[in-house]
């Protein structure tokens, strides 16, 4: 049975994800708010089957309430953290759900919360605030090194993995990259290719690894324009060394 994905937009620059198959039953991710996936129900005719959390950030939970009180008997899965957050069926690291006769696998990804978690069914990857086109999470509690660690994982996944993040943040990430490397022409040219997508409030996502691995410094932190950068600092050794210094360099602006 095919799959068919779709992003709402939210908040304001979220997207709730959903994933629905040929007899629109229909999953969603991080709902940050309740009315635009009610109103996508009620207009396409979907049936819900389940609710994904990837961490407990309140513009991805948001909507949770609302949601499950329409649809009292709806399963809301998520990690521990997102307990008092509605979720109904605790799931950690190497957990299986199967949904839309489809399997989603459940890997930790803690860095940017302690607790975050992704889903992956391929070739989609739920990612929430772990990977973004051009970019990756801010630590609000968790390590660098954590980090790191969980994206390097997300980068074993296949070349076509979809990634699938909830928010609107490649251009920013890619004028980031621009001023670090702007000979990169990878980077540049698909600064370019965002920049008119977004001026014509055109949606980014979802990118893809092989994209991402091309024009994500945070996933680049082994490469050769990236370690040359970071020559003249011998403290920088290490591609998670420079992985943290990239992410400094991005909460200074």
């Amino acid at each position: 049975m095919s799959l068919t994905l779709t992003a709402l937009p939210a908040l304001e620059d979220n997207y709730i994800w959903a994933l629905i198959d040929d007899n629109k039953r229909v999953i969603v991710i991080d709902p940050g708010a309740a009315q635009p996936v009610l109103d996508a129900i009620d207009q396409q005719q979907w049936k819900l089957e389940a609710i994904l959390l990837t961490h407990h950030h309140a513009d991805h939970t948001g909507g949770v309430k609302s949601l499950t009180d329409h649809y009292p008997t709806i399963p809301v899965y998520g990690p521990q953290e997102t307990l008092s957050k509605g979720a109904t069926e605790l799931v950690e690291e190497g957990d299986d759900l199967e949904l839309l006769n489809h399997t989603f696998s459940v890997i930790a990804t803690p860095g940017h919360t302690l607790g975050h978690i992704v889903y992956y069914a391929k070739p989609y990857l739920f990612c929430g605030d772990t990977l973004f086109s051009g970019g990756c999470g801010r630590l609000f509690e968790g390590t660098a090194d954590q980090m790191f660690t969980s994206l390097s994982r997300l980068n074993q996944l296949p070349d076509e993995t979809l990634v699938c993040c909830a928010h609107e943040y490649t251009l920013s990430n890619l004028n980031f990259a621009h001023r670090l490397f702007p000979q990169n022409s990878m980077m540049s040219d698909y600064r370019n290719k965002v920049k008119k997508l977004r001026d014509n409030y055109q949606i980014t996502l979802p990118t893809t690894l092989e994209t991402e691995r091309l024009i994500n410094v945070f996933l680049m932190t082994d490469q050769p324009e990236v370690i040359a950068h970071f020559n003249d600092n011998p403290a920088l050794t290490t591609p998670a060394q420079r992985f943290a210094e990239l992410r400094r360099l991005k909460d200074r602006g």
